[in-house]
């Protein structure tokens, strides 16, 4: 019975290295590909610059200062590191997981994804504002431009372009308070880091809950473990 328990704890160690490394190689990937999109289209396209692929996909360049799909909450140094500390909080977790008996292959490559999203815009944050400058349009921007960037270390703008214009309509005159405005379904413009998010979350929600309340859960015992022992070390220091 022993033998059967320690072979079903190391294929599951097993299982669980095998994700590590798959996630590892997810953020890679989205962090690579989020960047290289992001660095053609800075250099490749001036500010607001529309490009039609179909009537229902556009590249759309435009910069923000804010989080996902444009929205400004707070000031941008203190977004930028709360950025770098979610980044800083998803990793361990991820490292973390390991030691998590249970846990499936989807919930780990969930957490990867909002990884990879939340660390592919620190990139801009951080570094956009010092490599790159901001010209006037119709021209685009220049990569390590001699006279320097357009902003300081943590201050830069995050590039957005990926534009889906789905359809659109005048609503009916007779409609109170939005009668004749014009609707767009989708205007929000948004990066493939803030898709790997969308993504991520999306999947956390509707497959993956049952995973999420089990690595919390075991959070949880774990802090509570290391409270009380680190409780039981404190008497016997002061029983000494």
């Amino acid at each position: 019975m022993n033998e059967n328990n320690d072979l079903r704890e190391q294929a599951s160690g097993k299982a669980m290295r095998n994700a590590g490394w798959l996630a590892l190689l997810v953020v890679l990937l989205v962090v690579i590909a989020d960047q290289v999109v992001k660095f053609y289209v800075k250099t490749h396209f001036y500010l607001g610059e529309d490009l039609p692929v179909f009537s229902w996909w556009h590249i759309k360049f435009i910069e923000n200062n804010g989080m996902a799909f444009g929205l400004e909450l707070t000031s941008k140094i203190f977004l930028t590191f709360a950025r770098i500390a979610a980044v800083g909080l998803l990793i361990w977790a991820l490292v973390s997981m390991r030691n998590i008996p249970g846990l499936r292959k989807g919930f780990v490559m969930a957490i990867a994804l909002i990884t990879a999203g939340a660390a592919g815009n620190i990139f801009d944050c951080v570094f956009y504002g010092v490599i790159f400058n901001n010209p006037m349009p119709p021209a685009t921007a220049e990569l390590f431009p001699p006279d320097g960037g357009y902003s300081t270390w943590f201050e830069g703008r995050v590039v957005d372009m990926l534009y889906f214009p789905l359809f659109s309509f005048y609503w009916p005159e007779w409609i109170p308070g939005i009668g004749g405005t014009f609707y767009e379904f989708f205007a929000y413009i948004f990066n493939i880091a803030d898709a790997s998010i969308c993504i991520g979350v999306a999947l956390l929600i509707f497959f993956y809950s049952s995973d999420l309340n089990r690595a919390l859960g075991h959070a949880a015992e774990s802090y509570r473990a290391r409270k009380g022992k680190g409780n039981e070390d404190r008497k016997k220091e002061r029983l000494k």
